[in-house]
């Protein structure tokens, strides 16, 4: 990563690499510029610049013209050579303006070669002496790895058939006083580079791809929703009552009012409430927040969707997940089969579709309905299965013994309906919830409902819930509003919920749910 003229960090004291650099920050004010830049119009992104490449042709003294071939054209192609049999001429090429970060440097007497990277490539700059003038020359020595720089110039090919941006005049657009990682190591320790992601996105390969598919993804999740009629709405993020989920909420207080709050845990209550007052098909992306535990899979600070269609079911919230996804991956190109680790994941649809009681025989060998048996599976997994409804019993065991298992994509259909108070049940076996998670590679990445409309139904089931739960349980409160809102009448409807950041790793084969939210919560620097 380094010129001549800035050794990495750690091959010298630090102070002195910072003071070798304020002095060139120093000389570069003396020549007239601004150091730290000014507005630079016009300028060509470096990927856009790199598809005119069929622009550069060999001009021959004939006048005749010859497209240039790439310099791996051909097994041990000779670039030189192929030039000089083509006769005399000149390597020609549109003007181009630039603009980037130098990543690397090398000084070869009267010329310099520099490569510079934008988010859309990287691109290589030879500076000649001659060719830029004394005042560009002299600029040119002031320019070490990590600062800005504008060019114009013309695009050609080097002899040996690099790409390369022949540079007529440099612009000065920032300077970096803080020495970059070295180029063949970078950051390596995990933490830092979450914690400094500035540096991570700049100098380590992949990551600012990965965070521009994130864009793509979310974007493709929008359109496809507004696609099929739905607003996007924007609820409080500040509840009176955390409601919508089972979880932990962290708290705040209002002091005008004296009142304490909770960050959401969930966008539910909300977003069924617009459902009473008449905006049938309404979705809301945000963050939400849960006062719980870190792991690769899990943040405390997290971006969902939740989407509610009315007169929808949860067989309409299916349809809808998978065309989001599906469209998700079209977005950012690469085809249905995505590399997940050492595995490859094949999203081509449709997603399999089996029942939870199916599963549980499948993985575990037990009959779901031998309560007995359950039971006994569950004992020899750690869990007492004494004074607990059966259907908590297998949900343990489904948890433990068939959700890893789950390669997926898969949507797990039918859940236990004792299980989930928020769901309407099968008419035709109301111990049955219209429910479905979606599965892929053991995690679940989607949750929806037929959800329950009954006003003395949710209310009842609600009570069932609470029951016995401490104050510090985000559901140890009803929301009395919401059920209030239901006795005006909420129209039959489908709910779905996703977890993005779960699926931005799926997609773009990210182990760790860190690596796809650009700041995760970290502990304080010591």
């Amino acid at each position: 990563m380094n010129d001549d003229s800035t050794p990495a960090a750690g091959d010298g004291d630090i102070d002195s690499l910072e003071a070798a650099r304020r002095e060139k920050l120093r000389r570069i004010s003396e020549l007239g510029h601004d150091p730290w830049g000014s507005r630079f119009d016009d300028r060509h992104l470096i990927g856009d610049i790199r598809s005119r490449a069929g622009e550069v042709k060999l001009k021959l003294e004939d006048g005749s013209e010859i497209e240039l071939p790439e310099p791996d054209a051909e097994k041990d192609f000779n670039y030189r050579q192929w030039l000089a049999d083509q006769g005399k001429g000149e390597i020609t090429g549109p003007n181009v303006r630039a603009a980037g970060r130098i990543m690397l440097s090398r000084d070869g007497g009267k010329l310099r070669f520099v490569n510079i990277q934008d988010w859309t490539g990287t691109i290589q700059l030879l500076i000649g002496k001659n060719q830029v003038g004394d005042e560009n020359w002299e600029l040119a020595s002031c320019l070490d790895l990590g600062d800005l720089l504008g060019v114009d110039g013309q695009l050609r090919r080097t002899k040996t058939g690099e790409l390369t941006i022949f540079v007529e005049q440099l612009h000065f657009l920032g300077k970096s006083l803080a020495t970059p990682p070295e180029k063949h190591h970078g950051i390596t320790d995990v933490e830092l580079r979450q914690r400094m992601r500035y540096l991570d996105l700049a100098y380590t390969e992949g990551v600012r791809d990965r965070f521009l598919r994130r864009t793509k993804i979310v974007h493709s999740v929008r359109q496809t929703l507004n696609g099929e009629g739905f607003c996007e709405i924007e609820g409080p993020t500040l509840h009176a009552i955390a409601g919508g989920a089972a979880a932990r909420p962290f708290t705040t207080h209002h002091n005008s009012l004296d009142l304490d709050l909770f960050m959401r845990i969930a966008l539910e209550l909300h977003l069924k409430r617009l459902l009473v007052g008449g905006m049938e098909r309404v979705y809301e992306l945000g963050r939400v927040y849960r006062n719980e535990g870190i792991s690769p899979r899990h943040n405390p600070e997290f971006t969902m969707i939740e989407v509610y269609q009315a007169y929808g079911d949860y067989r309409s919230m299916m349809d809808l997940t998978e065309k989001m996804i599906v469209n998700a991956i079209d977005a950012i190109g690469g085809g249905y089969q995505l590399p997940w680790g050492d595995q490859t994941i094949d999203f081509t649809p449709p997603f399999a579709r089996k029942t939870y009681d199916e599963l549980f025989a499948e993985q575990t060998g037990v009959d779901p309905s031998d309560e007995a048996a359950v039971a006994a599976l569950a004992k020899s997994l750690g869990f007492d299965p004494t004074g607990k409804h059966a259907d908590v019993v297998k949900n343990f065991v489904f948890e433990e013994k068939v959700e890893d298992s789950l390669k997926g994509p898969i949507f797990v259909i039918d859940y236990p309906a004792s299980i989930c108070p928020l769901t309407k049940r099968k008419r035709s076996n109301p111990a049955i919830a219209e429910r479905f998670e979606l599965f892929i590679e053991g995690m679940e990445i989607a949750n929806a409902y037929t959800e329950l409309n009954d006003p003395d139904l949710q209310e009842e089931l609600f009570k069932t819930q609470l029951a016995g739960l401490s104050e510090e349980d985000s559901m140890a409160k009803m929301d009395h509003d919401f059920i209030r809102a239901l006795r005006h009448g909420m129209p039959p409807a489908g709910g779905l919920g996703v977890g993005i950041d779960r699926l931005v790793m799926l997609l773009t084969n990210s182990q760790t749910i860190r690596d796809v939210i650009l700041f995760p919560l970290l502990r304080p620097e010591s």
